[in-house]
């Protein structure tokens, strides 16, 4: 189980480091159509389409490695009120939930993007194919659905060594 979990936190730690350069990129992308827009007069063409493509990749990639390391905010003020044995079953609950809803939404974005690329959607301004940044979220929800599945099977066996 250690193997497979050290997996996944590769798989997302990898995955935030292409977000973080996602990052650099869109500031960059910023900062030279706004100088080039107030000293030539010319702004990049598409960067408006260029900043919702690449926060895209940003948000689908980071999602999961922010997953992996609990950094999401969890409203448990309720549930910490409980017993454990009240807990326990809530918390495999919700994962099993979460879990076939990003398995079923990365299924059905990755169709999605397949349709895009059928079909042969692109961007009105710079013409840019769209089913790239749209894998990039499927792909960004599959690693998430990863990342609870090793949280659920890990409470799972925590439960067994308890009992």
């Amino acid at each position: 189980m250690d193997k497979i979990e050290k997996l996944v936190g590769q798989s997302t730690k990898f995955l935030d480091q292409i977000a973080g350069l996602a990052i650099i990129a869109v500031m960059l992308l910023i900062v030279f159509n706004v100088i080039l827009r107030t000293t030539v007069g010319t702004p990049i063409l598409g960067t408006y389409e260029y900043v919702g493509f690449i926060t895209v990749i940003i948000i689908g990639l980071a999602i999961s490695h922010c997953a992996f390391q609990n950094s999401h905010i969890a409203v448990g003020f309720i549930m910490d009120k409980f017993p454990e044995r009240v807990r326990i079953p809530v918390d495999f609950l919700i994962h099993l939930a979460s879990i076939i809803f990003l398995a079923l939404s990365s299924f059905h974005v990755f169709k999605y993007a397949q349709s895009m690329v059928l079909t042969g959607v692109v961007s009105p301004t710079t013409k840019t194919p769209i089913y790239p940044f749209i894998c990039m979220a499927a792909l960004g929800l599959a690693v998430l659905c990863a990342v609870l599945l090793v949280r659920m099977i890990k409470l799972t066996i925590r439960v067994k060594i308890n009992e």
